[in-house]
């Protein structure tokens, strides 16, 4: 019997593969198929980054790791990485599913994620604190344990090398926004609706400007989508990599 394909799960900026066990935990549910996730060049337990990085180099990295031709799903940097290696690497690409991705950053976005880049290099601590805030709100319904865990992961995380990457995540949009119409695979744009950062109007960009995109949004939820509507977003991801599935005969 032919084994499913694999998916794959690419965290977001100061993040490693721990942020995706609520969303693994629901995927068992719903699927065989094996769901992993990665830990981005600079995080987790990769090797710290040393000097400037791109989009392109980032991306060749987990190319490198992949178990073959797997499903991505990536969030927030890893949705730029996995839309990277859809455009450059379809081999390794069934489906390609973007959560609370930016794209095409209007001068106005572009320059509000500068200021973060800014606030991080003058005062690490300040900016992680500022993340936390601004992903879970009063209200978010995430418990405090959870939320004690992003904290501590951001807070681990070599300054120089989360800079390396966060400059990465403000900037690369811009690279490959023009390449997005280029990707050949089936492809999902989904975010929350009370998203400040990846918003509904950036995920709909995304959604038309690939041309087997589709968007999804999710109402009532914010950015760390995959933490506070773990069950919500497996069903998402599920359905839709299913239906590619069938689609491809893969």
């Amino acid at each position: 019997m032919v084994q499913p394909l694999p998916i794959v799960l690419l965290h977001g900026v100061g993040l490693d593969h721990t942020m995706w066990e609520p969303l693994r935990a629901e995927i068992a549910g719903l699927t065989d198929r094996p769901a992993l996730a990665l830990d981005l060049p600079g995080h987790g337990g990769q090797p710290p980054l040393t000097g400037p990085a791109t989009l392109a180099g980032l991306a060749a990295d987990v190319a490198e790791r992949l178990p073959g031709r797997a499903h991505l799903v990536g969030f927030s940097l890893g949705a730029l990485v996995a839309q990277h290696l859809a455009r450059h690497r379809p081999d390794l690409v069934a489906s390609l599913t973007s959560v609370s991705s930016v794209c095409a950053r209007t001068p106005q976005e572009a320059a509000s994620v500068r200021n973060r880049l800014d606030n991080a290099r003058s005062d690490f601590a300040g900016s992680v604190e500022a993340s936390v805030v601004r992903w879970y709100p009063a209200g978010s319904g995430v418990d405090a344990t959870t939320v004690s865990g992003t904290r501590a992961t951001l807070l681990a995380n070599s300054q120089e090398s989360y800079l390396h990457a966060y400059e990465v995540f403000a900037t690369a949009d811009a690279e490959i926004g023009p390449e997005l119409g280029k990707i050949a695979l089936p492809s999902l744009a989904v975010t929350g609706e009370l998203d400040p950062g990846s918003t509904p109007e950036m995920s709909r960009r995304l959604g038309q400007a690939i041309p087997r995109g589709r968007t999804v949004v999710v109402p009532g939820a914010r950015h760390m989508l995959p933490v506070e509507q773990p069950r919500e977003l497996a069903l998402i991801i599920h359905r839709f990599i299913e239906e590619s599935s069938r689609e491809s005969h893969d």
